[in-house]
């Protein structure tokens, strides 16, 4: 286990301490940071407490030579205590998914966003071989690095993303892209059976235009979460969070308050 770098939002509204609502994590995705978050983050913080955290081998969490999902999953239960409320998106939506698997007095309700307990074959590994691309020592500006990237990567939505994990003034990337690049078949895979089921809420969230949580993949996510349920946002794709934040706040806080009395 390490011990994750986390910023809490809303402390002063109770959460864990006294609150009606209980306290909430969100877990980011590949190549994130909890900042990614941060703006549903700081919503969602009006009536609770939330933590985001960056997760191991990004931002400023610790670097290690594993990124396995059971070694995640241990990270995020260090990171709070029995009963919270807890997003991931998706990466951090299968790091959730070990977590409420493995621990599951850990989780009062889950959220995961856009993803699904099965492996996918659509590998990242061109990403990182992008960013080692770079020469970091000739970029000066941020859009230095933008039209670098552009050299290997053509879609700028996704060129933006990455770009939020380069550190220009210090010359590095906040990502171990060496450990994700050797673990990236586990990052895009599943480990399996992870020792039960999660017996409480869970709510799948996708965005509409996204194929990530496909028909095939209700059979294993009802298996494994029986008491799931499927919802949609209207317009968004993977990065749902980003593209249809408002939406995407009102579904998470709609799916947390039903069950206050849980």
């Amino acid at each position: 286990m390490v011990e994750l770098a986390a910023t809490d939002h809303g402390e002063d509204h109770g959460g864990d301490t006294g609150g009606d609502r209980p306290p909430l994590l969100v877990v980011h995705g590949l190549f994130g940071s909890g900042r990614n978050w941060g703006a549903v983050a700081r919503r969602l913080a009006a009536d609770r407490r939330v933590r985001t955290v960056d997760m191991r081998n990004h931002g400023a969490s610790p670097r290690t030579e594993s990124h396995s999902y059971a070694g995640m999953a241990e990270d995020l239960a260090g990171a709070i205590d029995d009963g919270w409320d807890v997003v991931g998106h998706s990466m951090g939506g299968k790091a959730a998914m070990a977590l409420a698997l493995t621990r599951p007095e850990r989780v009062r309700r889950l959220v995961v966003a856009d993803i699904a307990p099965v492996a996918y074959d659509h590998s990242q590994a061109h990403l990182i071989e992008a960013m080692k691309a770079l020469d970091l020592s000739a970029i000066e500006t941020r859009a230095d690095a933008d039209a670098a990237l552009a050299e290997h990567v053509d879609e700028p939505g996704v060129r933006a993303f990455l770009l939020q994990s380069l550190d220009v003034r210090k010359g590095r990337w906040m990502l171990n892209l060496d450990t994700l690049g050797r673990e990236m078949d586990a990052i895009t895979g599943w480990p399996g059976d992870m020792g039960g089921t999660f017996e409480r809420p869970a709510l799948f969230l996708s965005g509409a235009e996204s194929d990530y949580v496909t028909d095939a993949a209700r059979e294993p996510i009802g298996r494994l979460f029986p008491k799931a349920r499927f919802a949609a946002i209207p317009g968004a794709g993977h990065w749902l969070h980003a593209e249809k934040p408002r939406e995407t706040e009102a579904a998470i806080r709609n799916f947390l308050d039903a069950g206050i009395s849980d």
